[in-house]
């Protein structure tokens, strides 16, 4: 018989499958809310450290290539003094917290602004070596460290000189509210920098171990090391649980800064940095469903699961068995004793029809009459008790996957998460303002250095090196007053046609199909003309692809959608009217208490809130004005997040996904292991009771072969061979008519 066929396998696949599914309901999914911290809690950390990481990577390499850039300016130009390149540095960036002008050839100081930089550490004759202008971290006499940034300055006919800027390893624009601290490593776990470390030893010695323990593991290969609720970050990042002290633990996230893609590589990437973010949460363990409630559920599936194999065992198996050996008896000529016929299902009929077949072999009279007790037996049918069997089981399945252990609308969510989003989205809105600061202050630099002795043909190779450097911009032009363009990269201009620069530097158009964020920098040399950039939509949807945040929007002032992390009509409304509650509460400048659940940062003014939304299921939302000065203040946009609560990994949802989980199981199992008993016995069954019927009637030409080889298989068998047995019988008797002796093989008497 085949292995895969045949009764046995699927009852005992399915006995198997609900002692296991039971077993794992008792013993694993019950264990639910009994860690101190949240897995949920471990996750958001993360998602934290990594979007420092994501800051700090953009922010280095955004200064390196500013650097860069700036001097490939001047150079290209009419050589300026040491003294103009760093006024006109500084008057565009506001970045850097120390610059200077070396002469390379003498080692001479030719100009420095802000503070002293150790201008020792600089090995002047390795400049021209393969990685001598790459960026490099020096550690100051205080003990803090710096990244040096370089650049050559080089004009026809004068001696080459290198421009150095420092800047600080601090993670910029990181909102970390009340008592979290953030710190910045090096490959071997040494602080180069932190913020909101309190002075207290307790916590520069978490820190410390923290860092120890990072190094390690920052240490690892990125796809080696992806943990759950990595999301799409491409490098090493992770959770860590701290020290407990008087029922606060401190949790950590930590993430190693990587390009925006895996494999990639930049600047500040090459430094091997790791940001590392940890604050102290309030343990609480608590159990979202007492273990009573899973011991219970398994009770009822192994006594449920029992009354189902119990039953197919008793009305399929052992019938089935019966009818096998039975049929096999009378094929093999024992004839004496009558079938012994099952009381219900197709096994019924076709003992019944066995039984008529035997009769009939014996030559009794009346045999080819069907049996009117055949036909009650065979109106439950073998699919009728398999019916049984699934709602059994479905009895069990189906409140778990539809009913118990719902977390509904009062589910408790952690503070930590609440507050975690708000301080996200605060970060996110900081760097969608640094990201429209930068981008103008890119062009105010490009407009420094054209005059009107720039020809266009300069001026477009200069726009098209900007555009090569920064992909921010889908199009770059120099607009005169006006309205006239007089060089164009990129695409067609948005501008209205003849008219002059928008005196705002920072502008937003409604292009009918996409919003349009137009950036104006008046260029000196030209009087009335302007350096021009469109910023790409997609740059600003790209800063907002974050996870942990779920849906994020960029709103004006008119609550009006201006980007998205995914599908949005632009310049349409939000959805919910709670949101743009949030987003006024948000933008109050007096700093109002809370309203309508809204926790807010400290501080009067404009300031992030964050609210549980409980209106058609639980969501946390956030709302973070656009606050910090630069070009982009005025334009009063807001960054709206919403994330729904239940994908978060909270207790209360955690044991609502398992009871899902363990009905679904239930639910699969049952269904395998019936429609498998369904496809290899009941049709093949249903089957064979047509053809015995038949066969038992008179059909004595069609052919009974078997489907599989299994237990039905072999009563078909045995049906064929009573088949042939029929037909030499029939021969027999018409060769005994014919030398007139009787049917069934007997004498007339009288003629002995």
């Amino acid at each position: 018989m085949s292995l895969l066929g045949g009764i046995r396998p699927p009852i005992a696949a399915l006995s198997a499958l609900l002692l296991a599914l039971a077993a794992l309901t008792a013993f694993q999914l019950g264990h639910v809310g009994r860690e101190t911290v949240p897995p949920a809690v471990l996750n958001s950390q993360q998602y934290f450290a990594e979007d420092g990481a994501i800051a700090l990577r953009a922010s280095l390499d955004e200064s390196i290539t500013d650097i860069g850039r700036t001097a490939a300016l001047f150079s290209s130009g009419e050589p300026v003094s040491p003294d103009s390149v760093l006024d006109k540095l500084g008057s565009v960036y506001q970045k850097w917290r120390g610059t200077a002008v070396i002469e390379i050839k003498s080692g001479r100081l030719e100009a420095q602004r802000g503070e002293n930089l150790p201008l020792t550490a600089l090995d002047l004759t390795a400049l021209g070596g393969e990685s001598g202008l790459a960026p490099r971290m020096v550690r100051l006499e205080n003990g803090e460290t710096r990244l040096l940034t370089l650049a050559l300055l080089s004009w026809p006919d004068r001696p080459q000189q290198l421009l150095v800027a420092s800047s600080s390893l601090k993670v910029p624009g990181i909102s970390l509210g009340r008592s979290r601290a953030i710190a910045v490593l090096d490959s071997s776990g040494q602080v180069l920098g932190s913020d909101g470390v309190g002075s207290s030893g307790q916590e520069k010695k978490q820190l410390g171990k923290f860092a120890k323990t990072v190094a390690q593991k920052a240490g690892r290969h990125p796809l080696q090391a992806k943990e759950p609720g990595s999301g799409g970050f491409a490098g090493v990042s992770g959770s860590l649980l701290g020290d407990s002290r008087d029922g606060h633990r401190s949790v950590a996230g930590y993430a190693k800064l990587t390009g925006s893609q895996p494999g990639e590589g930049t600047d500040a990437t090459a430094l091997g940095l790791t940001v590392v973010s940890f604050v102290g949460v309030a343990e609480q363990r608590s159990a979202a469903v007492d273990s009573f409630f899973w011991i219970a559920a398994s009770g009822a599936l192994l006594v449920l699961g029992a009354l189902a194999v119990a039953l197919l065992v008793v009305t399929v198996q052992r019938p089935l068995l019966r009818l096998f050996l039975e049929s096999r008896r009378i094929g093999r000529g024992d004839l004496n004793r009558p079938v012994t016929v099952p009381k219900y299902g197709e096994t019924a009929r076709i003992g019944a029809a066995l039984d008529r077949l035997r009769r009939q072999l014996l030559g009794e009279p009346g045999a080819q009459t069907p049996s009117p007790r055949a036909g009650r037996r065979a109106r439950i049918g073998t699919r009728a008790l398999l019916a049984v069997c699934g709602i059994l089981l479905l009895v069990w399945s189906a409140p778990l996957l539809l009913t118990l252990n719902r977390a509904g609308a009062s589910v408790a969510v952690p503070r930590t998460i609440v507050d975690d989003q708000r301080e996200r989205t605060d970060t996110l809105a900081d760097r969608v303002r640094r990201a429209l600061n930068e981008g103008h202050a890119d062009l105010t630099s490009v407009a420094s250095v054209i005059g009107d002795k720039t020809t266009p043909a300069e001026m477009t190779k200069l726009l098209e090196r900007t555009r090569s450097q920064h992909g921010r911009y889908a199009s770059l032009y120099v607009l005169k007053a006006d309205g006239t363009v007089l060089a164009r990269s990129g695409g067609k201009p948005h501008h209205p046609v003849g008219k002059g620069p928008s005196k705002q530097p920072v502008t937003l158009v409604d292009s009918g199909n996409q919003p349009v964020i137009t950036e104006y920098a008046e260029a000196p040399g030209l009087a009335g003309a302007a350096v021009v950039g469109e910023l790409r939509i997609d740059f600003l949807n790209a800063m907002l692809k974050r996870p942990g945040l779920g849906e994020v929007r960029v709103v004006d002032a008119g609550h009006r959608v201006i980007g998205g992390n995914n599908g949005y009509l632009a310049f349409a409304s939000l959805s919910d009217a709670k949101l743009d509650a949030l987003v006024n509460a948000a933008n109050e400048k007096s700093g109002a208490n809370e309203k309508s659940g809204a926790n807010e940062k400290t501080g009067k003014g404009p300031s992030a809130r964050s609210a549980l939304l409980r209106d058609g299921g639980v969501s946390i939302a956030a709302a973070a004005p656009m606050t910090g000065g630069g070009v982009a203040q005025p334009l009063d946009w807001t960054v709206v997040t919403r994330q729904p609560a239940e994908g978060l990994e909270i207790p209360a949802y955690t044991a609502q996904n398992r009871t899902v989980l363990a009905g679904l199981l239930g639910l699969t199992g049952a269904a395998a292991c019936l429609g498998w008993m369904h496809v290899i016995v009941v049709r093949p069954l249903r089957d064979l009771a047509e053809r015995a019927e038949a066969l038992a009637d008179g059909d004595r030409r069609t052919v009974v072969y078997p489907t599989h080889h299994d237990e039905v298989g072999a009563v078909t068998r045995s049906l064929e061979v009573i088949r042939q047995q029929l037909l030499e019988q029939r021969k027999r008797d018409a060769a005994g008519g014919a030398t007139g002796r009787t049917p069934g093989g007997a004498t007339p008497a009288g003629r002995n």
